[in-house]
């Protein structure tokens, strides 16, 4: 049975597109076109500049807060710019894509401001709140299947029955000329920019913000940025030709794609400086340095470019680092901060076994209150001891400053005749 990925490849081949033709006729002008066709329309977001990433890179960092976006990221720039050079005859048919994420929102969104009827393919697990978000915004909603493939399925037989036109979340044109505009943003507010760093996915936001920048200015590096585990755009970079990764498994679900675009592909090959892949424990704490250093709330493909900071191979030089996205559950969220903390070791958790007699937690606790270890969560439990009826089993969360202070607390502990078990949270 067939994927979405072989789906897609077999229809931009039925639709003969010349992706290498293109980009070759591909100029400025399309970039300015698309940049005037969204004025008003989309937020331009102002760059923030942060000490505190400047600090750990050794550049001077600016963030470009593409959360801060309407609809919560930089999708609605290239949904809007494709749906609006529809002609009067393609919009009155509508349009459809499948989604369960910012390109959902960012057609919905395009399609209410310009008239077009919106079809959104959803999965049937797609969280409630993105299907409510996506409804909001005046398109009609599909659930269907428990996968991204099944909705993507469903959405190409509606098309054909309805008659609807596709828009492809990066695989086109003029969707990713409206992404492109972002660099404009950038170039236009910091003149002696050196280098933007943009997030990957199937590779549509780094085709056009590679082409934006370098037809405006050349000499500006633009980097991608890739999670280790779904770094497909460096996968058929590396090989010279489009390659299907075996998984795809990240908390940037973003850009958690398999199989680059042969247009991105394309443009990226000729206007790419280089990318920097990220492990997810990178990705995790550049969410909660962003959170904790600058108040602003990303999701996990939308900090790539934070985690890329202290890869970067100069020192010195101005960098703009693109938010892209900002749209995160509240248990998803909460769930990749506690990650980060452990890594960073401001969380630890441990077992030991106790006496069961009166005073044993008591001294535990006055070992942890000396070494400045505050107490989260404390699991008293006998029944799990099976080698002792005189003992329980005494699992402790507490919140500290690092690894070091971990370390002392083990060495405290020790000293008072405890033999603790470290337990990894993030297996």
């Amino acid at each position: 049975m067939k994927g979405a990925t072989e789906i897609i490849l077999e229809n931009i081949q039925e639709k003969n597109l010349d992706a290498a033709s293109i980009v070759e006729t591909t100029t400025i002008a399309d970039v300015y076109r698309a940049d005037k066709q969204l004025a008003g329309i989309v937020k331009k977001t102002k760059l923030i500049q942060s000490d505190f990433f400047s600090e750990q890179c050794g550049n001077s960092v600016f963030l470009k807060p593409e959360n801060m976006q309407h609809t919560g990221a930089f999708k609605l720039r290239g949904a809007y710019n494709k749906i609006s050079h529809l002609t009067d005859e393609e919009k009155a048919k509508g349009v459809i894509t499948s989604s369960a994420g910012n390109h959902a929102q960012g057609v919905a969104y395009s399609a209410q401001k310009l008239g077009v009827k919106a079809v959104i393919c959803m999965p049937a697990t797609t969280p409630i709140l993105k299907v409510e978000a996506t409804r909001a915004l005046g398109a009609e909603v599909v659930l269907h299947g428990d996968s991204f493939d099944d909705a993507y399925k469903y959405s190409l037989e509606l098309q054909k029955q309805f008659g609807y036109i596709y828009v492809h979340p990066f695989n086109d044109i003029e969707v990713l000329l409206g992404q492109g505009t972002t660099a404009l943003e950038i170039i236009n507010e910091l003149k002696d920019v050196d280098a933007i760093l943009v997030p990957i996915g199937g590779g549509g936001f780094a085709s056009g913000v590679a082409l934006a920048t370098k037809v405006v200015s050349p000499h500006v590096k633009v980097i991608g940025v890739e999670p280790e585990n779904a770094a497909c755009m460096k996968a058929a970079l590396d090989a010279g030709k489009i390659v299907t990764l075996p998984s795809s498994d990240t908390v940037a679900d973003g850009c958690a794609v398999k199989t680059a675009g042969t247009l991105t592909f394309e443009f990226c090959k000729k206007y790419l400086d280089e990318i920097i892949t990220v492990n997810e424990m990178e990705i995790m704490s550049a969410l909660l340095s962003l959170i904790e250093k600058h108040k602003l709330i990303a999701e996990g493909a939308g900090v790539l470019s934070l985690a890329a900071l202290n890869k970067l191979p100069f020192k010195g030089k101005k960098v703009v680092a693109i938010v892209s996205g900002g749209n995160i559950d509240i248990s998803t969220l909460s769930g990749l901060i506690d990650k980060a903390l452990i890594a960073r070791g401001r969380i630890f958790y441990f077992a030991v076994q106790l006496a069961d007699k009166p005073g044993e937690l008591l001294n535990v606790a006055k070992i942890l209150s000396d070494e400045n270890a505050n107490v989260v969560k404390l699991d008293h439990n006998q029944a799990l001891v099976t080698n002792s009826f005189k003992k329980v089993l005494l699992g402790v969360t507490v919140e500290t400053h690092n690894h070091e202070h971990i370390e002392r607390i083990i060495q405290a502990l020790n000293k008072k005749g405890y033999e603790i078990e470290k337990i990894d949270l993030l297996r």
